[in-house]
């Protein structure tokens, strides 16, 4: 609902927030104002008047004058501990799951983490003429939401997942970032734990839902990979035969996620070997280029990316732009001119050594994937790895099936840190005889790494980095950098 007297507001194309619209988001909760005084107010006249906004907050430190605070609780923190902080730096109102002491109207629900996707919800159906593209995967999220971003952001304003914000508190705040202006989002849905995908999905109600592969990341809260395709397959659920299932034609679990797919709608597409794929693939060491097929139609590709995994992510961005009927010229733009996020495979020079930052994050599956584009680079090429988390019971073993895959692509040398360190490099070492070292931390990894550097003048190194986002690999980059 947009207040028509506001015309700054409306010329911005940002959605308003007013007493009414945030009652009727937040009824299923039991959403009701209240004022100081403790007395609820059965009219809303007398609220109203005190409440315009166009943007909800769930922290303090970014608290701007006419904003809504949300008080969020978790384990460490009380957001009602903070509701007269925000009053103070000018929020008109706060919603709370119970009502404290303050000078602000307060909506009091019954539990404001449900409100935040509530309100979320309830701002989606608002804006009728928004195309939604979800992604999900065990790994290549980032990187495809970046290709669809690159497709869709010069053809009409597009809102696409900042940074992490995948989980079901990061969703709902992304979708409250839309304006009217909107025409497309690009979301991305991650998973900690069953179920989280269902209720993100129904907050953010896709017309193309795409799974990009099932991996073992967070293999210790799903049990199984089983469990990871059944979780994963819950972004199809609210589809009907108006919108479209993607799916990855060379995945373990393709004949089950086609299924699942099938029962939702009738519009299922294929990555990868059936309606969107891929041909004379060259893989170097900064590019891909390959033949895109898309129906009957093919077209030269130059892929600003390493890796084939890589082309895979730009098949699955390619299908999704496809399933709405976007020209396959635009495509092709907008594959051409994506870039990696950060720490994505980002390359800078030491002197005459390449360091590859690939430390956003880690799953087995993508440590494989930077293990073939480490292997395709030239001189000498060095894997420093950090543990994985989140396997659970299988940590052991599939650090040690990491060992055995990363010595299978050829490369020389692999440095390991962290708790599975020494299984990674007993691994590596049963199939060849790679130079795999084990550190405790990571000081003493960088003093080898900069000794091993600096006696390589004469053969110049590629050295990837990796691990999981507790184990900061990026911090051995910059100390690198800064000696």
């Amino acid at each position: 609902m947009t207040a028509d007297n506001d015309n700054t507001i409306q010329s911005q194309g940002l959605y308003v927030w007013q007493a009414d619209n945030l009652l009727a988001a937040t009824t299923a909760i039991d959403g009701h104002w209240q004022l100081d005084s403790g007395q609820l107010k059965e009219g809303q006249a007398e609220i109203s008047n005190g409440i315009t906004s166009n943007r909800i907050a769930t922290d303090t430190r970014t608290i701007k004058t006419g904003d809504i605070f949300l008080a969020l609780t978790g384990d460490n923190f009380d957001g009602h501990d903070y509701i007269n902080m925000a009053a103070s730096q000018g929020a008109v109102a706060a919603i709370v799951s119970r009502p404290i002491s303050t000078n602000i109207p307060q909506l009091v629900v019954k539990d404001t983490r449900l409100a935040l996707g509530q309100l979320a919800a309830y701002r989606r159906q608002q804006h009728q003429d928004l195309t939604v593209i979800a992604i999900t995967g065990s790994s290549g999220k980032t990187t495809c939401k970046e290709m669809l971003g690159s497709i869709f952001g010069r053809l009409a304003p597009t809102l696409i997942t900042r940074g992490n914000l995948n989980n079901d508190l990061g969703v709902p705040m992304m979708l409250l970032e839309l304006s009217d202006h909107h025409r497309y989002a690009i979301l991305e849905l991650g998973a900690n734990h069953i179920g989280e995908i269902a209720y993100t999905t129904e907050i953010v109600r896709p017309d193309v839902a795409c799974i990009l592969n099932i991996g073992t990341a967070h293999l210790g809260e799903f049990g199984s990979r089983e469990g990871i395709c059944q979780t994963k397959a819950e972004i199809y659920h609210t589809l009907g035969d108006a919108q479209f299932a993607i799916v990855p034609d060379k995945d373990d679990f393709t004949n089950q996620l086609r299924r699942i797919a099938e029962k939702h709608t009738s519009h299922v597409i294929g990555f990868g070997n059936t309606d969107v794929s891929a041909s004379h693939l060259d893989v170097e060491p900064e590019r891909s280029e390959f033949k895109l097929h898309i129906g009957n139609q093919v077209h030269d590709i130059s892929l600003p990316l390493a890796g084939e995994h890589n082309v895979n992510n730009a098949l699955a961005a390619a299908a999704c732009a496809h399933a709405l009927n976007i020209d396959v010229n635009d495509i092709v733009i907008g594959l051409e001119n994506a870039r990696p996020a950060k720490g994505r495979l980002n390359s800078q020079l030491l002197g005459m050594h390449r360091l590859i930052d690939d430390t956003y994050n880690a799953n087995p599956h993508s440590v494989r994937a930077a293990a073939k584009v480490l292997a395709a680079q030239t001189g000498t090429q060095v894997m420093v790895l950090g543990d994985i988390g989140e396997l659970g019971d299988a940590a052991v073993s599939e650090h040690q099936s990491l060992g055995r895959t990363i010595a299978t692509t050829g490369i020389n040398v692999l440095l390991c840190v962290g708790e599975y360190a020494p299984y990674t490099v007993a691994g590596a070492q049963e199939i060849s005889e790679i130079s795999a070292h084990a550190f405790a931390d990571k000081d003493s990894l960088l003093q080898y790494l900069q000794s091993y550097l600096q006696a390589q003048q004469a053969q110049p190194c590629t050295v990837l980095f990796k691990g999981s986002r507790s184990m900061q690999m990026e911090t051995l980059i910059h100390a690198l950098v800064e000696e």
